[in-house]
């Protein structure tokens, strides 16, 4: 055999020339012959890609959690409409128009409950607010929203049944430690 490089002349089964130190083929006596059947069959693992991780908790549940939010304010505005129309009726006994720019009528039910309409009304506009900001920042992956996301899933627990529900699924996704750091992650590449 000879050193394709120098050509100096090489023994048989050495790999490497002792002159220039190239790598040289061996022999064909020496390699191992390939068996004259066919190979055998790949294994099964191989036809299959990478075995499935599933997403992280954030990741798969956050755009559900967002728009659920935006569900939820929407709700917040119906129930308290309908709250002030029904409370309307009942201090009053009658479904006028004007309501609810009609404030003279009010004057013929209790006192009390004409004062509890305004109060009605803002913690309905404010709860709404703070849904549609929760769904909002969690939505456009702010730094703050999933605190605030938290605080609003604590105060909505009181709103059975669907408040309750939402401020659990809220919780459960953005609460633990694991979602801190995922979430972080998250805002800092939004």
């Amino acid at each position: 055999m000879v050193c394709p490089a120098c050509g100096a002349s090489i023994v048989d089964g050495v790999r490497f020339c002792a002159r220039c130190g190239t790598a040289v083929a061996a022999s064909p006596l020496h390699q191992p012959q390939p068996p004259a059947y066919s190979s055998a069959p790949t294994p099964l693992a191989a036809h299959y890609a990478a075995p499935f991780t599933p997403r992280p908790r954030v990741q798969r549940n956050l755009q559900a959690v967002s728009v659920l939010w935006f569900v939820y304010a929407a709700y917040r505005v119906f129930e308290g409409l309908v709250g002030i129309f029904f409370l309307h009726a009942f201090t009053t006994h009658s479904f006028l128009p004007g309501f609810p720019f009609n404030h003279a009528v009010l004057a013929s039910g209790p006192q009390w409950l004409a004062a509890v309409v305004p109060v009605i009304a803002a913690y309905t506009i404010v709860s709404v607010a703070l849904s549609v900001i929760a769904g909002w920042s969690l939505l456009t992956r702010r730094s703050w929203g999933r605190t605030l996301a938290i605080i609003v899933a604590i105060l909505s627990l009181l709103k059975f049944p669907f408040g309750t529900a939402l401020g659990i699924y809220t919780l459960w996704v953005m609460a633990p430690a694991a979602s801190a750091l995922e979430w972080d992650a998250i805002a800092d590449q939004g």
